[in-house]
């Protein structure tokens, strides 16, 4: 094989990184080998650079994947190597050159992977979803503005882009722009310097069938910025061409905001993107999963994710990708056992235990069957009888209180029980423990065994969720 051009290397590389894409998994060359870049093919060696810290790990860990790879698209007799990149050299700036503004936008394209078939829809965004739904659907007719609002990691981004995807699909040659608050900002600052500039800014922007503007709240205390936004604002809603725009709180609460913009964003639709709820939560975790071609053998690994990280999906996402990430680097099996040890890291449980702490899922069985007088092994199997079934009810229901441990696992310790059934537990003596005055003590006193020696738990966590 002769020196490939670099024309040739340029337009195979895309194709490279797909199959590795394909071969490593999302979550793996997103994290490893989305640094790497072609430098040439000379012969049958194709040489690759990455950032100076990582090339030497990169060459040895991922050699024969890469070389895989490769083959598949270059031919049976390549070979790779990868140096640590080259410090570019220092370019000359020349003098009266005015940078041009439209490149600026390449810097936020659309991501391909934030689609309305991507996103998961729960009680807390569906609302949101449907708003962003129709506003694709029909531009400019339904809800202008859209002002999507909550706390960062809940999906508002994921929205936004999906918006953009499916009008660029179906939009018949709509023109979609997205960026971000902060650098419209930065790109009407640069376009100050020349009548040029400032006209190629405007157009830009007010060209657009529908534009989409990222984290709005960036505007605030940024007076000639916004005085340029609100025009460029009123240009499209009065040509009838569709805003969107993601925030992190409400309108009314940008109290730093131009009173006007204020009262353009809420003019419209407001809807909020709520924190997902568990079953949400373990659905994100499934479609990520699904994306990254990652096989689990214990679902109680997304229930524990799930239990563990409430708030956003960006959050719930990366625990998923650094639990995953520690098999691959470790190659540990991806079981409970690495997850709680991740997890406690990161996302340790609420009362500031962890996994290893008393009382074991033993001694609650152990003691609980004490307490109703039954044999430990009749807690954890088939039997039906009304004893042995409440007092397995009040295990499983002691277990979740006192353990962090997910309810699949606590399922399965009690004679292979899955998740569902664990619940069903819990929530039996949850509403008894709402009704009766003296099974409430019954069940302080057990706890009161079962916590002996370790700090007392708040009471939160011996009520009834």
């Amino acid at each position: 094989m002769s020196l490939l051009a670099p024309q040739d290397l340029a337009l195979a590389w895309p194709q490279l990184r797909e199959e590795l894409r394909r071969a490593a998994g999302e979550t793996v060359f997103e994290m490893w080998l989305a640094a790497l870049k072609p430098r040439q093919c000379n012969g049958t060696v194709l040489l690759l650079e990455a950032p100076a810290e990582m090339a030497p790990w990169l060459g040895k860990r991922f050699a024969s994947l890469l070389e895989r790879c490769a083959r598949a698209v270059l031919g049976a007799d390549i070979e790779v190597a990868v140096e640590p990149q080259q410090s570019p050299a220092r370019s000359i700036e020349r003098p009266n050159h005015q940078p041009s503004i439209v490149p600026a936008i390449a810097e936020h394209p659309l991501n391909p992977r934030y689609s309305f078939e991507q996103f998961i829809i729960g009680n807390g965004n569906r609302l949101a979803h449907a708003a962003a739904l129709a506003v694709a659907e029909l531009p400019g007719q339904t809800y202008n503005p859209l002002f999507l609002h909550g706390p960062p990691g809940r999906g508002k981004t994921h929205l936004l882009h999906a918006i953009g995807n499916y009008v660029a699909a179906f939009g018949g040659g709509a023109i979609v722009r997205c960026t971000t608050a902060e650098a419209f900002t930065n790109q009407f600052i640069s376009s100050l310097g020349a009548r040029a500039s400032a006209e190629a800014f405007k157009r830009l922007y007010r060209d657009a069938d529908v534009l989409l503007i990222d984290d709005v709240q960036f505007l605030a205390d940024k007076t000639r910025t916004e005085e340029e936004f609100f025009h460029t604002f009123n240009a499209l809603y009065e040509s009838g061409r569709q805003l969107v725009l993601t925030c992190d709180r409400l309108p009314w609460q940008l109290r730093s905001l131009d009173e006007r913009l204020r009262e353009r964003f809420a003019a419209g639709l407001v809807a909020e993107v709520g924190a997902p709820d568990f079953a949400t939560r373990i659905a994100i975790l499934r479609k990520r999963l699904a994306l990254d071609h990652i096989q689990l053998q214990d679902d109680g690994i997304l229930e524990l994710i799930a239990e563990r990280v409430t708030d956003d999906v960006r959050s719930l996402e990366g625990a998923l990708i650094r639990i995953v990430a520690h098999q691959s680097l470790s190659g540990r099996p991806l079981d409970l056992a690495l997850a709680r040890e991740v997890l406690d890291q990161i996302h340790p449980p609420a009362d500031g235990s962890t996994s290893t702490s008393p009382p074991a899922l033993e001694r609650i069985r152990d003691e609980v069957a004490r307490h109703f007088g039954v044999r430990p092994p009749e807690l954890g199997s088939a039997s039906r009888a009304a004893r042995v079934a409440w007092a397995r009810h009040v295990a499983i229901h002691l277990a979740r209180q006192l353990t962090d441990a997910s309810l699949s696992e606590i399922g399965a310790f009690f004679g292979g029980r899955n998740h569902a059934t664990a619940l069903y537990s819990c929530r039996r003596v949850a509403e008894r423990l709402r009704s009766e005055q003296a099974f409430n003590k019954e069940i302080q006193e057990l706890v009161k065994k079962l916590s002996a020696g370790k700090a007392t738990e708040p009471p939160d966590r011996l009520s009834t969720r």
